[in-house]
């Protein structure tokens, strides 16, 4: 009974120990869930104390890169001096991209073909022309910027910027040097007008622009301006004052006349199959050509400008004797057949 009484206070005696093991592991376990969470809350909050860090420097970053300037330099290619330089975010590449489209087309127009106040890289073709020996006396080839392509590649260096060469384009006169002289061998048109040679300065302007196309050579696919091979015509090139038209009215100036050279080469370069580029009337009806016969000009205004487009190259010839002007347009016999007439 004794022995039996022991086994049970021995039993009785682990149950407890047992038990205050069971509750102190417990506690253990509440602790360390405790301590877990704490560090899982610590983590988390150093998590989200690192992305607001990591976006303020983003945002940092982003406020220094739209403050920075992004430079496009625009390039001559023949001197390799700079002749453009602007920040594309000024002109709104960023803020405002349909607006810096426009802005960078006004651009390269503005190079192309100049302002008020400075020329453009656009230079119409001065051509050749033959002295009185027969010598080619050189003139300058036709230089096109292409705008267009100088946008385009402005276009793909805006977001970093860089530099940017002028797309320029030189066109030669089209004609060989050693077919000039045979290119007065015959007439393929000619056109003559009359004129009172007793009016002394008009007649002297007549002359004076007869003697500026008097031997011009026009290559195949050459372009020709009346302004650009006259040139000014005011008294310090020689011309004198003559009743001209302007407005409407008929009034005294200088080189009154000059257009009815313009009119005679009109009507015999009309003959052949020539692309006209510009070409105007007069406000008031002309005697010395039927009506609407007529190609007024006035340097720095309007022009009679045209392109051989006849397949072969020519040369023009203008005389004037006593009262009348002509003008003729030859080439070499060998070019003969493959000229183009008009239709």
């Amino acid at each position: 009974m004794a022995k039996r009484n022991w086994v049970i206070s021995l039993l009785a005696a682990v149950c407890l120990i047992g038990a205050g093991c069971s509750g102190e592991t417990a506690k253990v376990k509440e602790a360390k869930a405790a301590e877990k969470q704490q560090q899982i809350e610590k983590e988390k909050k150093l998590q989200e104390e690192k992305k607001l860090a990591e976006a303020k420097k983003r945002e940092e970053e982003r406020k220094r890169e739209e403050a920075r300037p992004v430079y496009v330099n625009i390039v001559d290619p023949n001197t390799k001096d700079i002749v453009k330089t602007f920040n594309t975010k000024d002109l709104g590449y960023i803020t405002n991209p349909d607006n810096y489209k426009v802005e960078i087309s006004k651009l390269t127009r503005e190079l192309a073909r100049g302002t008020q106040s400075k020329p453009g890289y656009d230079k119409r073709m001065i051509l050749d022309k033959l002295d009185e020996e027969g010598n080619i006396i050189k003139g300058t080839p036709q230089q096109i910027l292409d705008e267009e392509e100088l946008a385009d590649k402005i276009m793909l260096v805006s977001e970093k910027g860089g530099n940017v060469e002028l797309p320029l384009y030189v066109n030669a006169s089209g004609y060989q040097a050693d077919e000039a002289s045979q290119l007065d061998d015959v007439v393929v048109a000619s056109y003559t007008t009359h004129f009172n040679s007793g009016t002394v300065g008009r007649t002297k302007n007549i002359k004076l622009s007869a003697e500026a196309i008097n031997n011009v050579i026009l290559g195949t696919n050459d372009s020709f301006s009346y302004n650009t091979t006259v040139g000014p015509s005011d008294a310090e090139h020689g011309y004198q004052k003559a009743p001209e038209i302007n407005y409407g009215k008929l009034v005294e100036g200088y080189g009154g006349g000059i257009c009815q050279t313009s009119s005679t080469l009109y009507n015999a370069i009309d003959q052949l199959a020539v692309q006209y580029i510009e070409k105007h009337h007069h406000s008031l009806t002309v005697g010395y050509v039927p009506k609407g016969r007529d190609a007024t000009v006035s340097y720095g205004g309007k022009d009679f400008r045209f392109k051989n487009t006849t397949g072969v190259p020519l040369i023009l010839k203008a005389t004037v004797n006593g009262g009348s002007l002509t003008v003729e347009v030859r080439t070499s016999k060998t070019y003969q057949s493959q000229l183009k007439k008009r239709i």
